[in-house]
């Protein structure tokens, strides 16, 4: 089976990329409109509810893990390192409405608006030669992007996706009407979280945050931001499910997304990983210029930040996906504080193991994730795990291939226990691990091997000489 990582399809075929049919003309400026690479030919689903072929909200971007990839621009927020700052607003109000059909949208967003924020996104404008090449920077800065993002204080601590202010020199933030200078607080790229500071803001509307950990499906929601740059947008739908996770190669984002929504550029992108676990799905119309943006419940709560869709178009396609609230504003809060943002980390190196590869290398089971290397001193290595282990079993669910182990171990917190089932030379044994911390090796690259290259990986693995590829993290 082939996923987003090896997809063999022609190019114009269902899930590849298509070409331009128009440009998008707003009033006051004109973006040029390019369709980007998603892959919706090849959904894939597990037991655990995971799913695959989705794309940036406005960005034809793939990411992976850089287990950290944390990024320091600029602190500007004049607090101490490690002190606290309570994010969301401090009380709570009940909305009353007596329909989804009559009053609920309008009380919903009349609450919410005023929290919800447009970040436009300038870079330096690049000198070149009369052969095109770059030679300097001129210092003049264009507009280059734009995407949304939510108020976590009245002071002005907005959260929004890294991939929107990736590779800014400049951002303009649009909130209650009122245009703002603002300064990146930090990022955590493998989570696609960042934390954004607007200078001299006061009195802003904090957004009351709410609990991703008990969403029903099919309950009433919103999603609110700028799509293609309308700002103060609001549509509604329901949670279409829970649970769906996804792995993306930010080796494969370099270049403009060619329009220029909800995409900062990719100057600052590693050749790492993004990991979203748990993600919610949601019908409620996700377009370019949402990410970052809120997804609110009937009571006007933040449940989720809009980040990706999967579409043939790379447009609003009916399925679309929100960073869960309780996972997202975790990673802002360790922002602010000045910490490195940390996860779950089992510390092992991976490859999939899969029919073919297990064939050739004579491995006794054909679908798993193969440890190649265990990192000394992990949980992993205090657990016992062994390289040659192939891991099957997490917590009793299925494990068919390395990014399945990834975005399991992902979805827990350090500390947590884990019960592990594995198969060694044909044994198989119940292995319990207390997961780590990624904060010590978040500096670390690592690639997400293809299918079309995974016996060449296996082969360097086993210790045979001639394969370059390298291993995935967990």
């Amino acid at each position: 089976m082939t996923d987003q990582f090896n997809n063999q399809n022609g190019y114009g075929q269902p899930g590849q990329p298509i070409p331009p049919a128009q440009g998008y003309q707003q009033p006051g400026y004109q973006h040029s409109y390019t369709q980007p690479v998603v892959d919706a030919q090849n959904p894939r689903k597990t037991s655990s509810g995971r799913t695959f072929g989705t794309a940036f909200a406005g960005a034809a971007l793939a990411c992976v893990i850089a287990f950290g990839g944390f990024t320091v621009y600029q602190n500007v927020t004049g607090a101490p390192s490690g002190s606290s700052v309570t994010l969301g607003a401090s009380t709570n109000t009940e909305i009353q409405a007596q329909s989804t059909d009559d009053t609920l949208p309008e009380a919903v967003a009349q609450k919410c608006l005023p929290s919800v924020a447009a970040i436009d996104v300038y870079t330096a404008q690049a000198s070149t030669d009369v052969f095109g090449r770059s030679t300097s920077s001129s210092g003049a800065l264009t507009e280059s992007s734009l995407g949304s993002g939510v108020v976590l204080s009245e002071d002005g601590y907005i959260v929004t996706n890294n991939h929107v202010v990736a590779g800014a020199d400049a951002l303009k933030v649009t909130v209650g009407g009122e245009e703002y200078d603002a300064d990146v607080v930090g990022t955590d790229e493998s989570s696609d979280i960042a934390v954004i500071k607007l200078r001299n803001a006061s009195g802003l509307t904090p957004v009351e945050i709410g609990d991703s950990d008990n969403l029903t499906i099919g309950e009433w929601v919103m999603s609110i931001g700028s799509p293609f740059g309308l700002e103060q947008s609001v549509a509604t739908g329901i949670v279409s499910a829970t649970s769906r996770s996804q792995i993306m190669s930010n080796s494969e984002s370099s270049g403009s997304d060619g329009y220029g929504y909800g995409y900062g550029g990719s100057s600052s992108q590693s050749g790492g990983y993004t990991i979203y676990p748990n993600m919610i799905q949601t019908d409620a119309a996700i377009n370019p210029g949402n990410s970052g943006g809120a997804l609110v419940d009937s009571n006007g709560k933040l449940i989720g930040i809009n980040t990706l869709i999967t579409s043939y178009s790379g447009n609003y396609s009916g399925v679309g996906f929100a960073i869960p609230v309780n996972y997202a504003v975790n990673i802002a809060q360790q922002i602010i504080e000045g910490k490195t943002p940390t996860h779950a980390q089992l510390g092992v190196s991976l490859s999939t193991v899969n029919s073919q590869n297990a064939k050739r290398y004579g491995l006794k089971v054909d679908s798993g994730a193969y440890i190649s290397a265990v990192n000394s001193g992990s949980g992993a290595a205090e657990a016992g795990l062994e390289e040659g282990d192939i891991v099957t079993k997490f917590d009793g669910n299925s494990v068919s291939s390395a990014s399945d182990l990834m975005l399991d171990v992902r979805s827990k917190n350090p500390g947590d226990k884990v019960t592990l089932e594995v198969n060694r030379n044909g044994d198989t044994k119940q292995v319990e691990v207390t997961l780590g911390s990624d904060e010590s090796s978040q500096s670390a690259a690592t690639q997400q091997n293809s299918g079309s290259s995974s016996s060449e990986m296996l082969n360097r693995l086993l210790n045979n000489s001639g394969s370059s590829s390298k291993n995935d993290a967990a």
